[in-house]
């Protein structure tokens, strides 16, 4: 590389050496770049299947569950907007709470141990919400059974549907209480988001689980 010229055009105290390591940053940071471009399979052999870039990539953040299924098809040979939704209705791709207090997009064979890495934390962070929504650990343990029953033999229930099972219960899902209760029970492992998730006609239904967090593949078929 030439030297920078001297004089006006430069800057008191900054010569060749310190540009010479700017550029180094920057081809340095271009490389980066294109690594983790490479890593996320944007740019690349594509994953052969959207399941094959859910595997790869653990958990897939899903809270605006079209966008999910964009990022996915970016990154999967030959996906469609209509075979994600397949995949993900017949449980091949499952919806729950892991990592953070969030939706992602996992495998079935992936949800008990994602779950118990990280459902202890994501409990404890909601600890004093639960106490501002009055959400003690027996009316939590009411609402998970009440769920658990509910959705028991393959049914599918809309968010609201479950609230009037709570109501049955006499539990209150008023405000806030309906969405948290739900979290929890997917953090227990008892209920994953069903089917018709990208249907904006429809509330987000849920689908049974398992206590053991394992879903096999009948549950995983059954509606929510």
């Amino acid at each position: 590389m030439d030297r920078p010229p001297t004089g006006r055009g430069c800057r008191a105290g900054f010569g060749y050496r310190e540009l010479s390591g700017l550029v180094n940053v920057a081809r340095n940071m271009k490389d980066l770049a294109a690594r983790r471009l490479r890593a996320q399979r944007l740019i690349g052999e594509p994953f052969k299947s959207p399941v094959e870039a859910v595997r790869r990539l653990t958990a897939v953040q899903s809270q605006d569950y079209p966008a999910a299924k964009w990022a996915l098809g970016l990154r999967s040979r030959r996906a469609t907007d209509a075979g994600i939704d397949r995949l993900f209705d017949e449980g091949d791709i499952l919806r729950t709470h892991v990592m953070r207090p969030t939706w992602h997009f996992v495998l079935p064979e992936d949800v008990k141990w994602l779950l118990d890495l990280t459902a202890p934390r994501i409990r404890r962070g909601l600890v004093a919400r639960h106490r501002q929504l009055e959400l003690d650990d027996r009316t939590i343990a009411r609402a998970s059974a009440a769920f658990a029953k509910a959705l028991a033999g393959g049914r599918h229930l809309t968010r609201p549907e479950l609230g009037q099972v709570l109501r049955a219960a006499r539990i209150s899902p008023e405000g806030q209480r309906l969405p948290h209760l739900l979290s929890i029970a997917e953090l227990e492992g008892l209920i994953v988001s069903g089917p018709g998730a990208d249907d904006s006609s429809r509330m987000p239904c849920s689908r049974s689980g398992c206590a053991n967090r394992e879903l096999s593949s009948d549950q995983r078929r059954s509606p929510s």
